[in-house]
């Protein structure tokens, strides 16, 4: 139990101290005498029902409403004095009467305005407390209306604007006027956008566009705890589900901190009487107060939460739970802020309690706070200001560290200086990048002409130009640097995550020196970055099945494009932090390219999910019929690249007459054919998440000439009557990757017993050999690293492995490390073999990311290379490499001789 809160006593102990020290909880017992009698039974239960029955006999839903709050307040008081109520039990019950007040005045007035009309086309938003079913003892309520000009009923010529402004300005004073039975909730609507100007009831759009293009920074903190409250429930969805990524921004902003500590600061100077620990000290807006353990709740809510659904809880313990649990805030502070938090609010219970005033301050003179203090069960003000001390000072350290006041970085960097700092690093490219910097600085680069964006760069500039200055090869990181600043629509989170974590630094410069490849991707999205934040960023990706529920996961409102636009972005991070992961040295570049593959296949298995649902809401289904999709070459293989394009055939079941079911019927040919050419687009067309990958569907039964999709008959029959020898070659690596588990199981068997048939090992030799001649003279290698296509290189040891398994029948397994182990084994191959093909593919995967143009890369990226690839150092890389080539040739040259014809050739 948490010190300070109240022990469980009897109700007539709480009530005793209720009239002694709170005149309004007094005056109130006398009102209700019947009320109180119960409460003095010590029978809590049945004053709650009193309460739910209080309304009865009113003589409108006017003063229905304030009978039930009158006696609501007074039973939850003393509930809460006793400790027999806990302080959730308090907020929650406030909060849903809130809600239900809203909705019967609600109806009272369309009742009255418009009575044979639904209720709908008016919506109450509940922010603040009151949207995170939070609210104080005696809270306002802080709504925002909305109405939809088309659903809105009106009156005669009444326009939809002015029916929803005076069924605004109604509900207001229905819950807001005081009678002789007092007031339901006050309302405060300075919430809503431009409350200076703005009518109180907003039409949905514009208050969408209102959000969506010109809301501040702590409008953006408000919605997080906010809820469709009342009213037309579909309305209020449709209007939170549409702002979401206004509220939850899928890139993380640490610009999170830095605006509401610039709040915190505006409150602190605003409120300086109340910042003082003692009498008068403000309970909510006070330093380490109620205000700042919400604030350090939200700036990790908004920082994470829109990659993390899971933190986005609008209650400020839950928050602070789903947190820790997240691994987002350490777990002590959490239990600091929220033991404090919850001891803050029943303290705040009792000031308001004694006249039913929304303060927040303890009194500042001894004998009231000795009031307060006897109210909590305490013997005396100093008892209570001992009570809260230590708390206050916790939170106040807290949030302090959180937010750390400005330091002189933030002030422009002197040029002299900088070109000092360049000078003193020795950068070769000094001038140049001092020119850069001047170009940055001149407003017409697009990413830095907001000042927000200018101030944030200028803040980690210093450490911007040490980074690039020591980065392994500052010239192309300073190339890269500019040309991903040129290329950003905006720069204002880059830089501000930078400035949050410094440690990143270093890895940008990284990633600037040697890994192009990346340093393009960030330049298209600056936002990959942000996954780098986490530490599980640098893990490999998980199974195939846990990737699936990660990129499938959508948000409220999402739709098919949507979806589509969150499993790229999701993809795009995951394949940007691989590559860091190479870079970085944290994984084996053969588990790095597993990984690859196990990314690509998740995103399969979702999109075609997704694809399929929306292809089918329009054509229905085929009965009988499924679709199959076969992975071929890497992907097939588990084993993908960087850069690596995904080999694809589409395949179906059931009977290729038959119909789809739906609205538009197609046949079934027809049919999967068109939700091939889908699944390709939405596998391949990038959008403004990005591209995803190069869909390579040229091996499917006849190639290009061939119908996109095809029945597995038809596929089975192409296979063993009229393929070529390089098809059964490809159908090695064949694996299938979407269907049911088993369809897919069966289309694999049926593979290996077309690639188990018999061959004539001769024609199976020349046929090899006089396409591997095919691909020399017509694919030549891209340059002295082109470790796939150079003599000796993969090309030709993946086409050993698969005249092995042709010939013999034996070790059909589509990953390539798997068979030829199988294959070493059984004594076909030279057990070097293993070896090259590790090397080679190692090397194969950094090359991807670091030297694309399979040159000779930089000296200060060789040492790197060498290290993905498992050697010591570049010699050692080179010679292993020379090594690994020859063992090929030499198995090739045993396994695959040349014809006399082509010695003789040669010779000629």
């Amino acid at each position: 139990m948490i010190i300070g809160l109240p022990e469980k006593t009897t109700l007539q102990d709480a009530l005793d101290r209720a009239r002694n020290h709170a005149p309004y909880l007094g005056r109130t017992m006398q009102v209700l005498p019947e009320l109180a009698d119960l409460l003095a039974e010590d029978n809590l239960e049945a004053a709650l029902e009193y309460v739910r029955n209080a309304g009865e006999g009113a003589a409108n839903v006017r003063q229905k409403l304030r009978w039930e709050k009158r006696a609501l307040a007074l039973t939850l008081a003393i509930g809460d004095l006793a400790g027999q109520l806990s302080l959730t039990d308090v907020i929650t019950r406030l909060s849903d009467f809130a809600d239900r007040a809203l909705d019967e005045a609600l109806a009272d007035i369309y009742a009255n305005r418009y009575p044979d009309a639904p209720l709908e086309g008016f919506s109450i938003i509940g922010l603040g407390k009151h949207g995170s079913r939070e609210l104080n003892y005696s809270s306002d309520i802080d709504p925002i209306f909305i109405y939809d000009p088309d659903k809105i009923p009106v009156r005669g010529k009444e326009e939809p604007s002015d029916a929803a402004r005076r069924i605004g300005q109604q509900l207001v004073e229905a819950l807001n006027a005081r009678d002789a039975d007092g007031y339901v909730f006050r309302v405060d609507m300075r919430l809503r956008p431009s409350p200076e100007v703005s009518p109180v009831a907003l039409p949905v759009e514009a208050a969408i566009s209102y959000y969506e293009s010109s809301a501040l920074a702590w409008e953006q903190a408000a919605y997080i705890r906010s809820r469709a409250a009342a009213g037309d429930p579909g309305l209020g969805q449709y209007f939170l589900e549409t702002i979401n990524p206004f509220i939850w921004r899928r890139s993380l902003d640490y610009g999170a901190i830095r605006n509401i500590g610039s709040v915190t600061a505006q409150i602190r100077d605003h409120y300086a009487a109340g910042q003082k620990f003692g009498p008068g000290f403000d309970l909510k807006r006070g330093r380490g107060g109620i205000r700042e353990t919400e604030f350090y709740a939200q700036m990790h809510q908004l920082i994470f939460g829109g990659r993390q659904p899971d933190l986005r809880a609008p209650a400020t313990r839950d928050a602070l739970a789903a947190l820790v649990k997240a691994e987002r805030i350490d777990g002590d502070k959490a239990r600091v802020l929220s033991e404090s938090y919850e001891l803050y609010r029943v303290i705040e219970h009792r000031l308001q309690m004694v006249n039913d005033q929304q303060t927040h301050s303890l009194p500042d003179t001894a004998t009231d706070l000795d009031r307060v203090a006897r109210l909590h069960g305490l013997q005396s003000g100093e008892q209570l200001l001992d009570l809260l001390a230590p708390h206050v000072e916790a939170v106040g350290t807290i949030y302090d560290d959180l937010i750390e006041p400005e330091d002189d970085r933030r002030l422009p960097v002197d040029e002299e200086k900088l070109a000092a700092v360049i000078a003193e690093k020795k950068l070769i490219e000094g001038d140049s990048f001092l020119q850069a910097i001047r170009r940055w600085r001149s407003g017409k680069v697009t990413a830095l002409r907001s000042s927000a964006a200018h101030e944030s760069f200028e803040a980690i500039l210093p450490d911007l130009v040490d980074a690039i200055a020591t980065a392994p090869n500052s010239t192309k990181a300073l190339a890269r640097l500019d040309s991903l600043i040129e290329k950003l629509p905006t720069a204002i989170n880059f830089f501000r995550i930078l400035e949050a974590r410094p440690a990143l630094l270093e890895l940008l410069g990284k990633i600037l020196s040697h890994a192009p490849v990346l340093a393009d991707a960030l330049a298209q999205r600056a936002e990959l970055f942000d996954g780098l934040i986490d530490a599980t960023a640098l893990d490999l990706p998980p199974s195939v099945d846990e990737l699936v529920g990660q990129f499938a996961r959508m948000e409220p409102g999402d739709d098919y494009q949507m979806l589509l636009d969150r499993v790229r972005a999701r993809v795009g991070d995951k394949r940007f932090a691989l590559g860091v992961q190479l870079i970085e040295g944290h994984h084996d570049a053969l588990e790095i390219s597993a990984g690859y593959a196990r990314v690509a296949e998740a995103a399969i298995q979702v999109l075609t999910d997704a694809t399929i649902s929306e292809f089918e809401d329009i054509h229905g289904k085929i009965p009988g019929g499924a679709l199959l999709i076969l992975a071929l070459g890497r992907l097939g293989g588990e084993a993908l690249t960087h850069a690596s394009d995904l080999d694809l055939i589409f395949l179906f079941s059931g009977d290729h007459g038959a119909e789809s079911d739906g609205q538009r019927s197609l046949g079934a040919t027809q049919y999967y054919n068109r939700l091939a050419a889908r699944l390709v687009t939405a596998l391949s067309v990038p959008t403004a998440a990005g591209p995803l990958y190069e869909v390579d569907t040229r091996l499917r039964p006849s190639g290009t000439q061939g119908p996109l999709a095809v029945t597995l008959e038809s596929f089975y029959k192409y296979q063993r009557e009229n393929a070529w020898t390089w098809e059964h070659m490809a159908l090695t690596r064949a694996r299938p990757v979407y269907g049911s588990k088993a369809a897919r199981a069966e289309l694999q068997k049926e593979i290996c017993d077309i690639l188990g048939e018999e061959r004539e090992p001769e024609a199976l030799r020349k046929a090899v050999r006089k396409m591997r001649l095919d691909i020399v003279e017509h694919k030549p290698p891209k340059g002295p690293l082109d470790t796939k296509m150079m003599e000796g290189g993969l090309v030709d040891w993946e086409f050993i492995v698969h005249f092995l398994q042709l010939k013999t029948g034996e070790a059909l397994y589509p990953q390539l490390g798997r068979a030829v182990r199988a294959l070493v084994d059984a004594g076909h191959l030279d057990r070097e073999m293993i070896t090259a093909h590790e090397l080679m593919t190692r090397l194969l995967v950094a090359l991807r990311l670091m030297s694309p143009d399979c040159d000779f890369p930089p000296e200060t990226s060789r040492a790197l290379i060498a290290k993905a690839a498992g050697q010591e150092s570049w010699d050692a890389l080179l010679d292993g490499y020379d090594r690994a080539r020859q063992c090929v040739i030499d198995e090739w040259n045993r396994l695959l001789r040349p014809d006399p014809d082509e010695i003789l050739g040669d010779i000629i």
